[in-house]
């Protein structure tokens, strides 16, 4: 059976460095939802121990990306109209605490940074960059809303599922392309202009509307079929 080609994991900590890379293959597709994650290729292609392989995924499963379980094999999660609902809802509340906390607290390096995000996205538009990396910088902006915010328990709240985030939007992506292509950057560009000078009220708005109309777009194109490889188990 081949393996999937994976970068060797540094010495670091070798569960957080087998977790960095089996994200990090998720994230560009190497590993699509639903696919099995198999300890003993992985193990071979880190060139690290089974245990180590076992912790990392122990670690992903913590962050929502894989479901594991005794007698059940371990999987990148599909990406289920159920979930989608859940973790947007969530992040729409934490979207819109974050951009209006942006709005009173961000500093003029913080506002830059956000320019040269939209700048940078409206770049990689233009060069006609794939869906996957114009997706990091998407994700890269809303980082630094929160970062800006200044809130860290806020900023922990947004790690908590920022990788389902990622890994759903990188699916919306997937099927709807051109679609998210054509709105990604006039998004981001009016968020921004938003913090740095905006109505409160008006920003609240459009960061909750961002999230909803994400959602949208992404419940429709796996519907009517639930998942994006099969039905949702039955147990978690």
């Amino acid at each position: 059976m081949e393996v999937t080609p994976l970068r060797k994991a540094a010495r670091r900590g070798l569960a957080d460095e087998a977790a960095d890379r089996v994200r990090e293959a998720i994230f560009v597709g190497h590993f699509r939802p639903g696919a099995p994650l198999r300890e003993v290729e992985l193990a071979a292609s880190l060139d690290i121990s089974r245990g180590s392989v076992r912790e990392g995924i122990s670690q992903l499963a913590r962050e929502g990306l894989v479901r594991c379980g005794w007698h059940r094999p371990t999987t990148v999660v599909d990406v289920t109209a159920e979930d989608v609902t859940e973790v947007y809802s969530v992040r729409a509340a934490l979207d819109r605490l974050a951009a209006v906390t942006a709005r009173a607290n961000a500093t003029e390096t913080d506002l830059a940074a956000l320019d040269a995000l939209v700048a940078d996205l409206a770049k990689a538009v233009r060069i006609k960059a794939p869906g996957p990396q114009l997706l990091a910088l998407d994700i890269a902006f809303h980082d630094r809303v929160y970062a800006a915010a200044g809130n860290g328990r806020l900023t922990e709240a947004w790690h908590a599922v920022r990788s389902q985030v990622f890994l759903f939007q990188l699916q919306r992506v997937s099927l709807g392309h051109e679609h998210y292509r054509a709105r990604v950057v006039a998004e981001h560009r009016e968020l921004a202009e938003l913090i740095r000078s905006g109505d409160r009220e008006r920003l609240a708005q459009v960061a909750e509307h961002h999230v909803e109309s994400a959602r949208e777009s992404l419940l429709d194109s796996i519907r009517p079929g639930e998942a994006t490889t099969g039905k949702r188990p039955s147990s978690r």
